[in-house]
């Protein structure tokens, strides 16, 4: 069928009919099988001594069973091994936190690597596409190690040469659903290795109910809720600024009333002070007694106390000019948080020109300079757009409530938060599901951190103004 070429390369061309393009067959060498034996072998070998040494005690106690039977027979191995188990069991009831943190998390880290993902593995990633095949032959990223604890699997994994992060960022839903995980989030550790964290149970999916108020006053990081791991949410108030988005019944005021209870010790103290803008005239207003006199929520109000704040901090940075160049609470100078339920009603929605331009141009200024004299400010919003929000960058802290649309969460939380697992638009409308759940990040670390806020229910709020006034008009 086809012409004889110079170099009888004519037996090298396969094709089913005369139209299809010439297809070169490629040259196939055999691997000799002693050296397919000899190449096995060495990787077993590798693979044993790797297993010794990352695992001494787990490889000892098989060695030494196989040992006493070898020298004892079957009744005293048994009876060791039994021995084994009973303490093992003794020690896991008498004291459970240490027996999951040295045996039982690694036992379930083995279980699950062999039982999930050493079983999945080629399958997820051939299907997923972060497999690649070049000449036929299949490169594939390595698994290195699995690490659970209470609430999640965290897998580090070896990503291919010239792979990125997003290559894996984008495939967030297909390893999830490949692992049978409900999230996957990826996290870089260092160059060409990733951090996935697979989410076995959700501490967040009850609601939290208000905290105790802190007996000692403090402006440090105020306690508010819980994070996905299950260790206790502090906010830092003193020394930044935080922004909050959550779409309506998101549960934004739970973020608000947690950090005024957790700031009432400093407030009674006198080292900190609460001013409380309320356009809505439905959140804050429900506690005004708390504020002593710093609330307002008529726009015109508002202005005048955002002015006030300015007057406030530019005499404080002319006594601190040269002195000092952080702030520490003082009875004379107390560290003073600016809370701004709505803030999109007096930036954007506000039909003041003039008065609109003035609390926008209050706002930057204490976002901008109020941090190193002790003036915060707390902004909450609906509409994170910056037409809505144009200085929502000079907010260093920002946490992202349930949102509607997936593009908001970037808006947030900043470029590539969602694709780092912040799925902020995917939180239940379910008040008891999701009110209070958000994705937090912090200007400390980029990686987005999924928390809850406790609920301070109107009982709560009545009893803190009740506890609140009585004691500091005694004081």
């Amino acid at each position: 069928m086809f012409k004889r070429l110079p170099g009888d390369e004519a037996r090298n061309l396969v094709t089913t009919t005369p139209d299809t393009a010439v297809v070169f067959r490629p040259a196939v060498l055999k691997t000799p099988a002693l050296v397919t034996l000899i190449i096995y072998g060495w990787r077993f070998l590798v693979a044993l001594v790797r297993t010794l040494w990352r695992h001494p005690i787990a490889s000892a106690v098989p060695v030494a069973l196989g040992a006493l039977y070898a020298w004892h027979g079957w009744p005293l191995t048994a009876s060791a091994l039994g021995v084994v188990v009973l303490v093992l069991l003794a020690w896991a009831f008498c004291a459970r936190d240490s027996f999951a943190r040295l045996v039982g998390w690694r036992l379930l880290a083995w279980w699950r690597l062999m039982s999930v993902y050493c079983r999945h593995w080629q399958a997820v990633m051939d299907v997923s596409g972060l497999a690649r095949r070049i000449n036929g032959r299949a490169y594939m990223p390595r698994l290195l190690k699995v690490q659970c604890d209470s609430w999640a699997d965290r897998i580090t994994v070896r990503m291919l040469d010239g792979q990125a992060v997003k290559d894996w960022s984008d495939r967030t839903d297909n390893l999830a659903q490949g692992f049978g995980a409900v999230s996957c989030r990826v996290a870089l550790i260092k160059g060409g290795r990733l951090l996935l964290t697979f989410p076995r149970s959700d501490p967040l999916a009850a609601p939290i109910p208000a905290l105790p108020i802190p007996d000692e006053p403090s402006v440090g990081p105020v306690e508010i809720g819980k994070q996905e791991d299950g260790q206790p949410l502090k906010l830092k108030v003193h020394g930044t600024h935080v922004l909050i988005a959550g779409a309506t019944g998101a549960g934004k005021g739970s973020f608000l009333w947690d950090t005024i209870r957790g700031l009432l010790p400093a407030m009674r103290a006198g080292l900190a002070e609460i001013w409380a803008l309320d356009p809505k005239l439905m959140e804050l207003s429900f506690g005004r007694e708390l504020f002593r006199g710093r609330y307002a929520s008529d726009p015109a109000d508002c202005a005048d106390l955002l002015d006030e704040a300015v007057s406030v901090m530019q005499k404080r940075a002319a006594r601190f000019a040269g002195l000092q160049r952080s702030h520490t609470p003082t009875v004379e100078d107390p560290f003073i948080l600016v809370l701004v339920d709505e803030v999109a009603f007096l930036t954007a929605y506000q039909p003041d020109k003039q008065l609109r331009q003035r609390i926008s141009a209050a706002l930057a200024t204490l976002a901008t300079q109020g941090r190193s004299v002790g003036v915060g400010v707390m902004a909450a919003l609906q509409d994170p757009r910056k037409e809505v929000m144009n200085i929502r960058n000079l907010f260093p802290d920002k946490i992202a409530l349930r949102l509607d649309e997936s593009e908001q969460v970037d808006m947030v939380l900043g470029d590539g938060a969602r694709d780092r697992g912040a799925l902020a638009d995917h939180i239940s409308p379910v008040p008891e599901l999701g009110a209070g759940v958000a994705y937090m990040r912090l200007e400390t670390s980029p990686e987005p951190v999924r928390v809850r806020a406790a609920y301070v229910s109107d009982d709560d709020i009545r009893a803190m103004v009740a506890t609140f006034t009585a004691r500091g008009e005694a004081a």
